[in-house]
């Protein structure tokens, strides 16, 4: 049996949603980004600079020795970016084509392998070409390039950014007013949740977790010796939005009950139809994924109880 659920205030709540606005700063920082993927590197004359790829031979000494993995031939490296070992990038700057020169390192203490930890070591580098990165002009090629219908100049653009920005931002505050709005109507509301109903809950936010990682070609078992965890840490920390997703369920069934929220055949029919047509799939093959016309009723329905706490 469900337990007992004893709802307090639930309106009047006295939440605010929070006024979106978009700044220049975001905007540019969108437009420089996008600009970013389109960054050429362009062969330069003269010495190595900070921000530029320099194209280098090199080989790694310890004790005099070559050591494993500390040999690459026309490798790119992008000065600044801290892809090895600290000190190594700067002592490359002022370096010309052609140019061979010893680099002094040190490895860091907690360098994965053993043997090169802390370990002060010498790396004969050539410099073999240098380029430098440029950012393409706001012109009539660059707007070719990105293919953004509608989008033919740099108003149009900063325009579109910023639109995207605001739909963006805008989507963030509604979640965080639901958020807000669940979390104020929760305090005013008794529910004695039995522990299995958390258990359930905690393994499907588990199985949820999983499948995200496997997305990114991560197992759970990857992710527990990455983290130095195991699984029932791992439900510990997934425990509190647990109770919190069950509560707020439980609140808005008997929310939906007390102000005789029902949904229609009809309205389960038509918003089917619709989120299939987002997800462009086949009505019947939606369904099948999204637990039946019956799962369709239950979400409209909550979502039809998230709009009295908003009133």
């Amino acid at each position: 049996l469900k337990p007992e659920v004893k709802l307090g205030k639930y309106t009047d709540l006295n939440v605010k949603k929070e006024e979106v606005k978009v700044s220049k700063k975001e905007v540019d920082e969108a437009l420089n980004n996008m600009r970013e993927r389109y960054i050429e590197n362009v062969t330069k004359e003269g010495k190595v600079a900070d921000g530029d790829v320099a194209i280098i031979d090199f080989e790694g000494f310890k004790d005099g020795k070559a050591f494993e993995g500390g040999k690459g031939e026309n490798y790119s490296l992008k000065i600044g970016s801290n892809t090895f070992i600290p000190g190594f990038e700067e002592q490359l700057i002022g370096m010309e084509k052609g140019e061979e020169k010893d680099i002094n390192v040190t490895f860091p203490e907690d360098y994965h392998a053993e043997d090169l930890k802390g370990a002060p070591v010498v790396f004969k580098v050539k410099v073999n070409e240098i380029k430098e990165q440029k950012l393409p002009e706001l012109n009539k090629d660059f707007f070719d390039d990105l293919g953004m219908e509608g989008i033919t100049n740099e108003e149009e653009l900063v325009n579109q950014l910023k639109e995207n920005i605001k739909t963006r931002k805008e989507a963030e505050a509604e979640n965080k007013y639901i958020d807000d709005l669940l979390a104020a109507a929760s305090k005013n509301t008794k529910i004695d949740i039995p522990e299995v109903m958390i258990k359930e809950e905690t393994d499907r936010i588990l199985k949820q977790y999983e499948e995200q990682l496997k997305m990114q070609g991560i197992t759970l078992e990857m992710f527990y010796q990455f983290t130095a965890s195991d699984e029932q840490a791992l439900r510990d920390q997934m425990h509190g939005e647990a109770v919190n997703r069950v509560t707020y369920r439980l609140m808005l069934e008997e929310i939906a009950n007390k102000e005789k929220i029902e949904i229609s055949d009809k309205d389960a029919e038509e918003e089917a139809l619709e989120l299939s047509k987002k997800y462009e799939m086949d009505k019947d093959e939606f369904l099948k994924m999204f637990g039946g016309i019956e799962m369709v009723k239950y979400d409209l329905r909550m979502r039809k109880a998230i709009e009295v706490l908003k009133k």
